[in-house]
């Protein structure tokens, strides 16, 4: 499942949902590092690029999971750098562990198109209800 791209989408790096699975309410996303996001000579992604990953595939499954009604308010993101992250492709999972009436809470990890993992992450999140029009 591709996902159509957004303007935040496209100003991380190109990024694009592939895969969202409802009974699981998880959801994938890729992104492409773009050079001035990197540091050290361009090999390493600087952190807070990595954290906008992470946060945007967190706000895309609570999304996906209210099937558009709720958008996504981060109260906390709390990000644990494993490893440092190249200039590649990226993709992050998202998932919730809990879907309240107001607050969600909800886990990331991203890593490499290998499977290397790079960085993990948990959020707690307000639920904010959209117009219907805003969908």
């Amino acid at each position: 499942m591709e996902g159509k791209g957004n303007a935040i989408l496209e100003v991380l790096g190109n990024g694009r949902m592939i895969e969202y699975d409802a009974e699981q309410r998880r959801c994938v996303l890729r992104f492409t590092a773009k050079p001035e996001f990197c540091h050290s000579g361009g090999r390493v992604v600087q952190g807070g690029f990595v954290a906008g990953w992470i946060d945007c595939a967190m706000a895309h499954v609570i999304n996906q999971a209210t099937e558009g009604a709720m958008g996504a308010a981060t109260l906390e993101l709390k990000v644990n750098y494993l490893e440092s992250t190249p200039r590649t492709t990226v993709e992050v999972a998202a998932w919730i562990e809990r879907l309240g009436r107001s607050i969600a809470f909800v886990e990331g990890a991203l890593t490499t198109l290998d499977g290397e993992l790079l960085a993990t992450a948990s959020s707690t999140i307000k639920l904010v209800r959209r117009e219907a029009n805003h969908a």
